[in-house]
């Protein structure tokens, strides 16, 4: 009984801790499906030289692969709920990537200024806010990818519409 009541709290507050974030941040940690992840890969350069920063890294399901394909690049995954956090923290101990640097912190806060490319998966309303910060921040040339909403009146370099369920489009854009 006290095992099963210690898993229960447990459970509670992790869906607690979930919620929270979610409420306070207007958007739940949502992982990255294997198709649009392959996709967002797919719509990036080669050779990429800089900070590579991941807003509202969740689960850590883009944060490994882009520390992957830019082992050179030192990957900074940003994301404030805590238990995807603590996730994409155990992950890193089977899969240590030393470019990679998971951090508990709220990406409004953190300075961009030194990106070469800036990941986001945000709602209509969060896109809108952040894009005075990346055009505040961002260096020209620095490159900032979409997944499924766009930053209105800016003009993306590239467009990529996937054929899935939800027609998922892929954004690229590049700072001037």
């Amino acid at each position: 009984m006290v095992v099963e009541l210690a898993v229960l709290a447990l459970v509670l507050a992790v869906i607690g801790s979930i919620l929270f974030s979610t409420v306070a941040t207007g958007m739940a940690p949502m992982p990255t499906s294997p198709r649009v992840r392959a996709a967002l890969l797919a719509a990036l350069p080669e050779d990429l030289e800089g900070t590579v920063f991941e807003l509202g890294s969740g689960w850590g399901t883009l944060a490994f692969p882009l520390a992957r394909r830019y082992p050179r690049c030192p990957v900074v995954a940003l994301e404030v709920s805590l238990v995807p956090w603590l996730v994409s923290r155990l992950r890193r101990l089977a899969e240590p990537l030393p470019n990679l640097d998971l951090r508990r912190a709220d990406f409004h806060r953190a300075d961009l200024s030194g990106a070469a490319l800036v990941v986001c998966y945000l709602h209509p309303e969060g896109m809108e806010r952040l894009k005075g910060k990346l055009e505040a921040e961002l260096p020209p040339g620095a490159l900032v990818l979409s997944n499924f909403f766009a930053f209105h009146g800016w003009s993306a370099e590239s467009v990529r519409t996937l054929d899935d369920l939800h027609a998922t489009r892929i954004y690229l854009y590049r700072m001037k």
